[in-house]
């Protein structure tokens, strides 16, 4: 039997990276409670070939071999790091390029990563209607991560370590549910006696 297949896409421009340090720690965590198939990909791989392109023809091939992970997932966890109160320009150019129904019904686990707090409403305000645009499932319980929250890259608050639990728990939940359904036979139909 084929397990989910997760897609997390860190928007960091950087390596080592606390937005891709906590797009990996839930999905280790979803992981935790059942098998999944999870893959990471970042902007450091392919940004350079992906900020020139003004249309999906024009990606490298590494850009769009990520959109391709992207449409195809079972569902996605996305981090972005904070700058100027939103997202960064090119996460929003990678999801510009999705095809707009690709992500419909998908669940989407929205992370977000920045130097205080004063950016934690980002995920509500940026993320969320982003991907309402593509009527995907977002989870209810989205996850922020201030600085303060990273010790050597490591997310140790427990504050937060216990939010992004509760948010892969409800990612999990989702992934059961449809893959149970798939799983299950069609339900037997009784004819009516007369």
């Amino acid at each position: 039997m084929a397990h989910p297949r997760i897609v997390g896409i860190a928007g960091s421009f950087r390596r080592p990276s606390k937005t891709r340090s906590l797009v990996e720690a839930i999905g280790a965590e979803v992981g935790r409670s059942r098998p999944v198939e999870f893959v990471v990909h970042d902007l450091v791989e392919i940004g350079a070939g992906l900020g020139g392109a003004y249309s999906r023809a024009q990606v490298s091939p590494e850009a769009a071999r990520v959109l391709r992970d992207i449409e195809t997932a079972d569902a996605l966890i996305v981090g972005t790091p904070v700058f100027k109160g939103s997202y960064t320009g090119l996460f929003k150019h990678l999801f510009d390029l999705v095809e707009p129904d690709a992500l419909k019904d998908v669940p989407v686990l929205l992370t977000a990563t920045g130097g205080g707090l004063r950016h934690a409403l980002v995920v509500e305000h940026y993320l969320r209607p982003l991907f309402g645009f593509f009527e995907a499932l977002t989870i209810p319980t989205a996850v922020y991560a201030s600085e303060s929250n990273f010790i050597d890259g490591t997310l140790v608050d427990s504050a937060v370590r216990e939010r992004a639990s509760t948010a892969a728990a409800q990612l999990s939940a989702v992934l059961n549910q449809r893959f149970e359904q798939t799983r299950s036979p069609e339900p037997v139909r009784l004819a009516a006696v007369r």
